[in-house]
């Protein structure tokens, strides 16, 4: 029985460009384990991808589009072609591994073949490697499908034991077959073909030339522009990418959680307002009093209508203006605290260690999730994506090594030149940090303000408070 593609799904389609792939990716890094290499990498894969097996599946689209594309089994599946081998010049510095993920994030998944590629990478300095997941946005729903990464991913040093599954391709519908069956569907459900036929004559006039999308982008632009604050990051992307990281401990926050208040997750995201906010001072841009970004932060809800104990926590769109304007990293904070406090008094909000808990929970499958419902947003409603996912407080391992460094890799949406990725996990906060390669030339100058917003709100809860914040002295820009 096949499945057909769900009209969200289609939208993922439709604003798929050079400069706009759509797909996330998770860079994780691992202790050096001799008997690991690309071979057993390959081996792992073939044993846990019969958990997801949307991840043999390929897009069929049905002749003149008079339905949506099915998902089909693909008949000529290579794992060898979507498990590749890369390396950095021995020692490779961290550097190096940013910049080959950038250039991987930059290109887009083959749209005739399963949607999604794995890089192991060798020769990380200290004799570690590293292991690049990349999944297209309409593979990873948290219902259908969870993200191969999380799969191959044990709790235990000890690799679990698999029982091989024979996989053999169905058979594809032949092409009078996907004719006829649209039409049956057609007659059955005339208002859904009404629908379909539109949605496919919009994404053909989406992708009709680059004038008209030039053209489309600044309509756009000039009827949000009341809406939405303009910032150096809401820009027109190129078609390639950087990536920076950032890695802090999880006890800063808890520190600076249990001397003010509120979460762990309103600390991060006072950690990035502050970041954010001496990063446009870097650039000369005015942060005057009553300036704000507005960000789109995914979040996990409670739905009553699901298993508690499934992946059923859902994830929701929660716009929130981030106080750039207040020079007080103490102040910032109660004032994130308090624009998230309607969230947590719906009773819908999810705890960290709840989420963490949940049967099938993965980051990289919530990050996923948040980055879905960014995308269904409008995106001229808002300046930045933010997806913030607790993680588990423990190691895991892939065939007996052991991840140390995880980072969110997150697509960018059109006209928006900058997204953050962060992910706690054990003991550590990971920070990823897309932006487009024109737009943020400066991308690791705001990884480095990250660092130094957090400083700061470590600083604001003991006698070093008094002390001036630690880090690289800029020049002083008028605010």
């Amino acid at each position: 029985m096949t499945e057909r593609l769900r009209p969200d799904d289609m939208a993922f389609l439709a604003i798929e460009s050079a400069s706009t792939p759509m797909h996330n990716a998770t860079l994780e890094i691992f202790e050096p384990r001799e008997e690991f290499d690309y071979d057993r990498l390959v081996a792992l894969v073939a044993d846990r991808i019969a958990f997801v097996p949307r991840y043999r599946q390929r897009l069929r689209v049905v002749p003149g589009r008079l339905a949506n594309p099915l998902w089909v089994d693909d008949d000529d599946f290579d794992l060898t072609y979507h498990v590749r081998r890369s390396a950095l010049p021995r020692p490779g510095s961290m550097d190096q591994l940013r910049d080959l993920t950038a250039r991987i994030m930059s290109r887009r998944l083959d749209h005739h073949r399963p949607l999604w590629e794995m890089y192991f990478i060798e020769g990380v300095e200290d004799d570690r490697f590293a292991i690049l997941s990349k999944s297209h946005q309409i593979l990873v729903d948290g219902v259908a499908t969870i993200d191969l990464g999380q799969v191959i991913l044990d709790v235990d040093p000890e690799p679990k034991e698999t029982v091989h599954v024979d996989w053999h391709p169905r058979r594809e519908p032949t092409t009078p077959t996907l004719v006829a069956n649209a039409v049956r569907e057609s007659i059955r459900h005339p208002r859904q073909a009404i629908g379909t036929l539109a949605g496919n004559a919009g994404s053909v006039a989406r992708t009709a030339g680059a004038v008209g999308g030039r053209a489309l982008e600044v309509a756009s632009a000039l009827a949000n522009r009341r809406t939405t604050p303009e910032t150096p990051i809401n820009a027109s992307l190129s078609e390639q990418r950087r990536f920076s990281t950032v890695k802090t401990s999880l006890e800063d926050y808890r520190k600076v959680r249990r001397f003010h208040g509120g979460t762990v997750n309103d600390v991060i995201l006072a950690t990035i307002t502050g970041a954010m906010r001496s990063w446009l001072m870097t650039r000369a841009e005015s942060v005057h009093g009553s300036r704000t970004l507005r960000a789109m932060v995914p979040m996990s809800v409670i739905d009553s209508d699901l298993e508690p104990t499934s992946l059923g926590s859902q994830v929701a769109g929660h716009l929130l203006n981030l106080p750039i304007g207040e020079s007080s990293p103490v102040v910032r904070l109660h004032q994130v605290s308090y624009a998230l406090k309607a969230h947590k008094e719906t009773g819908r909000a999810v705890a960290a260690d709840r989420i963490a808990g949940v049967a099938g929970f993965a980051p990289t499958t919530f990050h996923a999730l948040g980055s879905r419902v960014a995308a269904q947003q409008s995106p001229r409603g808002f300046n930045l994506v933010i997806t913030n996912v607790p993680g588990p407080q423990f190691p895991l391992y892939a065939a007996g090594a052991a991840m140390t460094e995880s980072y969110p890799v997150q697509p960018l949406l059109p006209g928006h030149a900058l997204s953050i990725g962060v992910t706690s996990y054990d003991g550590h906060v990971f920070f990823g940090l897309t932006g487009d390669r024109d737009a943020l030339p400066d991308l690791d100058v705001l990884g480095q303000c990250v660092t130094e917003a957090l400083e700061e709100l470590v600083d604001s809860t003991g006698p070093a408070r008094q002390r001036a914040p630690r880090g690289r002295r800029r020049k002083p820009v008028k605010a």
